[in-house]
């Protein structure tokens, strides 16, 4: 029996057709489940409104020149200190220089203002031992300088109980804690006349931590 030839050109073209068929589905398929941003990298999916703003916002902030650099480091440390100077009047542990910061150091500070203490006079006792040493009187000049011995014996005996004591209680309240120069910490701090401590008292006198 006689065959019948099929055209060449007809299976060409047929396969060519089809298979630009399955192309043109398989990308509209894609492109109904996933829009591309315009903006967004080619093969990837649009970013979210949140993720975009974000990424304005930090492309906007980001500095571009050296000088725009410069002052904001200016800026961003002159709101630290800020933080930090009211975190000396309030104390505010977040913001506190670190060496006041941690529940030791606060009880330390808390325990000396607590108290009386001799060493907070020292200044206002130095000076008036200087005047009185200044004057051309030898009985006075004699009296400052028992009075000088007699204040500086009263410091030491005075900071030597608090050594003692502090010492004591801080082993009780925080035994496994890091206490190296805290009793330095607080008699420092007794050094200092009460209304010119920073961080600032937070107790009354008389009241105990």
């Amino acid at each position: 029996m006689p065959r019948h030839p099929v055209p060449l050109g007809f299976v060409f073209r047929s396969r060519a057709k089809s298979e630009k068929e399955a192309v043109a589905e398989k990308a509209s398929v894609t492109d109904s489940k996933q829009t591309r941003d315009p903006q967004a990298p080619k093969g990837r999916p649009t970013p979210k409104r949140s993720e975009a703003q974000s990424q304005r916002r930090s492309v906007a902030s980001t500095p571009t020149t050296r000088k725009e650099a410069a002052k904001r480091s200016r800026d961003e440390r002159r709101a630290a200190l800020e933080k930090q100077r009211q975190a000396l009047a309030t104390g505010d542990e977040r913001y506190l220089p670190a060496r006041d910061k941690g529940p030791v150091r606060r009880f330390a500070r808390d325990y000396v203002d607590s108290r009386f203490h001799i060493a907070e006079f020292f200044l206002p006792l130095a000076v008036l031992i200087l005047v009185l040493s200044m004057v051309r009187v030898p009985a006075l000049q004699n009296i400052a300088l028992l009075l000088w011995l007699f204040v500086i014996i009263l410091i030491v005996v005075d900071s030597v109980g608090l050594a003692i004591r502090l010492k004591k209680q801080l082993n009780v309240r925080y035994p496994d804690q890091n206490k190296k120069g805290v009793v330095a910490y607080a008699l420092m701090r007794t050094l200092q006349m009460r209304r010119l401590r920073l961080p600032k008292p937070q107790v009354k006198r008389g009241e105990r931590p």
